[in-house]
């Protein structure tokens, strides 16, 4: 009886030991990145545009943003929070998907777009003035949806919605 308790015991440690190594696999593959979603709305002179957001706020969110992604549907995206207002430089480095990036002011402003960044490149995108965040949509989005410099964004990081 002994030795069947210690067969039916080392069984049962195998097994855990295999769903152990399964679940690790399964969290190991899930998506890097921010984890948190939030609604953003851009007020256009052609409507308002709703945008489901994921937030890079620690520093190690920022650093990998949307590197190694391969794909970014219309209508998601990712906002960096730069608070305090400060210039801003991004890049597009290890950044598989071309992307605008809309660098917002503190009072929630857009203060200017690079459209259609180029995928993988080391070139500096500026925010050229300070800008309190950034977000990142799939390129062509601005033109799309006509998003224009000095569009308000309504989202708590800027006091709004």
């Amino acid at each position: 009886m002994n030795s069947d308790r210690k067969a039916a015991r080392s069984a049962a440690q195998g097994w855990l030991a295999a769903i152990l190594v399964i679940i690790g696999c399964v969290v190991a593959s899930a998506p890097v990145g921010a984890a948190s979603f939030q609604p953003l709305e851009i007020v256009t002179k052609n409507g308002v545009q709703v945008f489901s957001v994921e937030m890079a706020t620690t520093e190690e969110e920022k650093q990998t943003g949307l590197m190694y992604r391969k794909e970014l549907a219309d209508g998601k995206g990712m906002l960096f929070d730069f608070n305090p207002e400060q210039e801003v430089s991004m890049w597009m480095k290890n950044t598989y998907v071309s992307l605008d990036m809309i660098f917002i002011r503190a009072d929630g402003r857009i203060l200017r777009i690079a459209e259609n960044t180029e995928p993988l490149s080391t070139k500096i995108i500026s925010s050229r003035g300070p800008a309190r965040a950034v977000l990142e949509v799939v390129a062509g989005t601005a033109q799309k949806y006509g998003i224009r410099p000095g569009d308000r964004v309504g989202h708590p990081l800027f006091g709004s919605k």
